[in-house]
């Protein structure tokens, strides 16, 4: 990140960190939630990561919103937001990128990340903290 984009206020765009492209392996699902105009602000203003915690930067293009992981710059989803709250999520399926092979633990893992995304201020020490309980819970070392 360039010491502009560290200081620079507003919404993130693309070119704010390091992405790579979706991979040709993925799957798409339909995203059944609504979103309330502020809850869609937050989204848009997208997420520059401060912190090493901060495992995730997301902007948006349009009505699509991207989510990267901040340190590899992996495209893990791929938001088309749709009226009639029925949005078509492109999930990454490259298994060196994201281990995740199943719709139903994206749908929950998603969902939960659009609640902590549209919290104001947007928490993510918390964020990080509830993905590593949930990581060890899963290895069944909670």
């Amino acid at each position: 990140m360039t010491e502009d984009n560290k200081n620079r206020t507003g919404v993130a765009r693309r070119d704010d960190w390091k992405t790579e492209s979706m991979p040709e392996q993925h799957e798409t699902f339909v995203l059944d939630r609504s979103f309330s105009d502020e809850e869609m602000d937050v989204l848009r203003r997208g997420n520059i990561p401060q912190a090493m915690e901060d495992k995730w930067f997301w902007y948006m293009e349009g009505s699509t919103l991207w989510a990267h992981r901040s340190w590899t710059g992996y495209c893990i989803y791929q938001i088309d937001f749709k009226e009639g709250n029925n949005h078509i999520v492109t999930v990454n399926r490259n298994p060196e990128q994201y281990k995740c092979t199943s719709i139903q633990e994206d749908i929950e893992s998603l969902n939960k990340l659009l609640g902590w995304w549209t919290q104001v201020p947007y928490d993510h020490h918390n964020e990080w903290l509830s993905e590593t309980y949930d990581a060890l819970e899963k290895a069944g070392k909670g």
